[in-house]
């Protein structure tokens, strides 16, 4: 049987999948089953991704269909994933999302299975104050990589818009860049700034890049995720920077920055393409007070009269 692992990575994904297809009979249609939702509904390829891994993972350790399998066998399997720690949370968040989406598409009540609701978390985003962020521009060794910290921070990309940026979508002289089909399927305008403008007309002139703004290892093929995060981690460690820092890190510093700057927070929600603007009051807990305008109330106790 396929035991979970206690941690997983991108690169299992197509090595797990084809497994799963090759070995478990009708897990290749559950799979095409899946894409043709998940891309009819405008959900990212990302939730395909994640979804149909957990899946496989599971199919191949009862070498059965999901679907297939009594809410017993969930529960075991879970407990297992469960018992390996918090190594293991993605997985099994995604693992119970998964098999919900499968009984959807399969027309199946997943309440059978007496899936767990998955709480969300409270915590805090982590954020830089901007003399790290000065670090972490400083210790780039190359154009390239300056621009692309440059740009998560500047402008709030997360890492996949970053990653797909066209030099088409760039109009430089309006200082604008276009995200085209961002989280939610929704195209956003974002202002670049003077810095940025200058800095990225100095990185085409000067590295030529086909298609993509930020081109991998083969000319004309998108910088991967990886990569992306690869230039991040590298940059916070020669910046000595102990804080947990990620590239939506910078997304969450941005979003932080602006808000103590004094941008209202309706035109922060628009600018990070989030839906709802819930998701956008979390930088509230997180932005710094305006010193000038905060006292104690000991100070006016004895004044106010």
């Amino acid at each position: 049987m396929q035991t979970p692992p206690p941690g997983h990575r991108s690169a299992d994904y197509i090595t797990i999948l084809q497994q799963a297809c090759s070995n478990v009979a009708g897990f290749d249609q559950l799979y095409k089953d899946l894409e043709r939702s998940i891309s009819i509904s405008g959900k990212s390829q990302r939730t395909l991704t994640n979804y149909s891994r957990q899946l496989a993972y599971l199919a191949l350790h009862y070498q059965t269909l999901p679907t297939d399998l009594d809410a017993e066998q969930v529960m075991d399997y879970l407990f297992l994933v469960k018992s390996k720690g918090t190594t293991s949370a993605t997985f099994f968040k995604f693992t119970v999302y998964g098999l919900r989406y499968a009984c959807k598409v399969r027309g199946l009540d997943y309440k059978q299975f007496r899936l767990p609701t998955i709480e969300r978390t409270d915590k805090l985003p982590v954020v830089l104050i901007q003399e790290e962020v000065r670090r972490l521009l400083k210790c780039c060794d190359l154009l390239k990589h300056r621009q692309i910290i440059g740009l998560l921070y500047g402008c709030g990309l997360r890492c996949a818009e970053v990653r797909g940026l066209n030099i088409a979508d760039l109009d430089l002289e309006r200082a604008m860049v276009h995200i085209r089909q961002g989280k939610g399927s929704k195209d956003r305008y974002i202002p670049l700034g003077i810095m940025l403008v200058r800095g990225i007309t100095t990185y085409l002139s000067a590295e030529k890049p086909q298609q993509y703004l930020f081109e991998g290892q083969i000319p004309g093929e998108a910088l991967s995720q990886r990569g992306t995060q690869w230039v991040v981690s590298t940059a916070v460690k020669k910046a000595g920077i102990r804080k947990d820092v990620s590239t939506h890190t910078l997304r969450h510093t941005y979003a932080t920055h602006l808000l103590e700057q004094g941008l209202n927070i309706l035109s922060i929600k628009e600018l990070l393409g989030h839906a709802c603007i819930d998701t956008t009051m979390i930088y509230l807990h997180v932005a710094r007070p305006d010193v000038r305008n905060v006292f104690s109330p000991m100070d006016t106790l004895y004044t106010a009269r």
